[in-house]
């Protein structure tokens, strides 16, 4: 049986997931279409860009965070003062870690869907008369589904087992930014806690592997469904 503060950080992880994903999704797309469709001067410099939190210490990307939107920060100043956000230390700005650690690989599936796409498909629809955003919304998006089901579920996934960026930007509040692994890390570092911490390791996995399995099954749906369109 789980406790109540193991639940509580359940229900915080899911929260801060769903928030994450909701939030880098349109930019998502934006980025990996621009990245897929154009090329223009510096395009490999932005791609080392979207991929560095893949490969930074997730503690340095929390702590460029917490310099850019801190209190003192540029961007946070700014939230501050003229929308009375502040992000360090809440749950929203855990949600804030999580996506900027999720966001490459969001754009990397949508990228490579979208570099899979045929252009004659969005050509022949705009020569019948076909705009370029009627376009995207019927023949681009609709053919990218797979990529961008298998992209949002890893990018919840990865959110969800943020550690090193959230508790370097949220820190560690219990009831306000103490995700699963966060939790985990907690009690481990208590006397006692060993058999708890087991429990939360155990549904550490399950989740990953749910998450992995479901995303591979959506992804086998959306191109069966695909298929079944063409015949």
């Amino acid at each position: 049986m789980l406790t109540d503060a193991e639940i509580e950080a359940i229900l915080i992880s899911l929260r801060v997931a769903s928030v994450a994903v909701a939030w880098i999704l349109i930019p998502g797309i934006a980025v990996a279409w621009l990245m897929a469709r154009r090329e223009f001067r510096g395009k490999a410099l932005l791609d080392g860009l979207l991929h560095l939190p893949l490969v930074l210490p997730p503690v340095v990307v929390g702590y460029l965070l917490l310099l850019s939107l801190g209190s003192q920060g540029v961007l946070g100043q700014w939230l501050q003062a003229w929308w009375g956000v502040r992000l360090p230390f809440t749950w929203q700005g855990a949600a804030v870690a999580g996506g900027v650690m999720a966001f490459p690989l969001l754009v990397r599936a949508l990228r490579l869907s979208l570099e899979a796409v045929d252009p004659r498909l969005e050509a022949a629809a705009s020569t019948l008369g076909a705009g370029r955003w009627r376009v995207f919304a019927t023949i681009t998006l609709p053919l990218t589904l797979p990529g961008l089901l298998t992209g949002t579920v890893l990018a919840f996934a990865r959110a969800l087992s943020e550690f090193g960026a959230t508790i370097t930007f949220a820190s560690n509040i219990p009831g306000e930014t103490r995700t699963l692994p966060l939790a985990l890390y907690s009690l481990i570092q208590t006397p006692g806690g060993e058999a708890a911490a087991a429990r939360l390791c155990a549904l550490s996995v399950v989740i990953a592997m749910v998450s992995l399995v479901a995303s591979e099954w959506l992804a086998r749906r959306a191109r069966a469904r695909l298929r079944g369109r063409d015949t």
